[in-house]
């Protein structure tokens, strides 16, 4: 079952995207799938032909993992 995960990178705006398996506390290297900002646009610094990217643990500042339905709800800023 794969999870979507919210990476929070140092010095950058988050990454959402999808994973096989958790990381153990072991790993070095996270291997994420279909890479993507927040609002779902392709990230700048990426390839457009780029379906999976190893990110170094260490320069991750934390994961947070989404539900199924939870993903969905993610908003940016918006004024009313």
């Amino acid at each position: 079952m794969p999870f979507t995960l919210v990476l929070h990178i140092q010095n950058s705006d988050p990454v959402v995207g999808e994973v096989d398996e958790l990381p153990s506390p072991s790993d070095t290297m996270i291997l994420v799938k279909n890479p993507r900002k927040i609002d779902g646009k392709d990230l700048p610094f990426l390839d457009e032909n780029a379906v999976s990217v190893y990110w170094p643990i260490d320069r991750l500042n934390f994961i947070e993992v989404l539900s199924d339905g939870e993903e969905e709800e993610i908003i940016g800023f918006v004024r009313e």
